[in-house]
């Protein structure tokens, strides 16, 4: 009998404490605060594939080699992109070796990889330079992102890369770069996966 009074009571707490009631009850501690649409919207900062979200500028590999050494980049990345303590920038295999052959473990190349042109864009944006994240200018990461692309032969040294030609560049993976399935609330995430 002991032991049913205890479920009980454990299912009524539980109950309790699971309400509405209890959540619009519980204390306010004083912390933090509601963000601003500003400051929600400088958070935002997600490329897509399509490009929308990209901003205004433009840029060269002819003017990203010039800041690739301006801003330090060879320092931890080497000169052309090999050869520092940071990941390769630039295949060491020749460019006729197909890019299938080229998928093992340790050459795993930014600029090659990356199934769109436009998340080469968005890491540089994000990420580099380093301890300096989200300094570069729009027209600086155009430039780095083009000094990238054509360090790994995928545009021509002159193509000038912007808002609308950047989503346009075809990536060597192209359409062989494997798609999320489609996924519904409450439907297992990929056949056969258990959760």
């Amino acid at each position: 009998m002991g032991s049913l009074r205890l479920v009980t009571i454990a299912l009524l707490l539980g109950s309790f404490l699971g309400s509405s009631a209890f959540a619009q009850s519980s204390p306010t501690y004083g912390v933090g605060r509601t963000p601003t649409a500003e400051e929600i919207r400088a958070l935002d900062i997600s490329i897509g594939p399509t490009g929308e979200e990209l901003p205004v500028g433009r840029g060269t590999a002819k003017e990203g080699a010039v800041l690739f050494e301006e801003k330090g980049c060879v320092g931890c990345h080497g000169a052309a992109g090999i050869g520092g303590p940071a990941p390769a920038l630039k295949s060491k295999t020749g460019q006729d070796v197909p890019i299938s052959r080229r998928q093992n473990i340790f050459e795993r190349i930014l600029p090659l990889h990356s199934p769109f042109a436009t998340t080469v864009w968005d890491f540089i944006h994000r990420a580099m330079p380093l301890g300096n994240e989200g300094s570069l200018s729009a027209d600086e990461v155009y430039a780095l992102t083009a000094y990238l692309l054509f360090l790994n032969q995928v545009i021509p040294e002159d193509e000038v890369l912007d808002k609308q030609s950047l989503p346009k560049v075809k990536m060597p993976h192209g359409d062989d770069y494997t798609r999320l399935p489609d996924w519904k609330p409450r439907t297992p995430r990929l056949q056969g996966y258990p959760y």
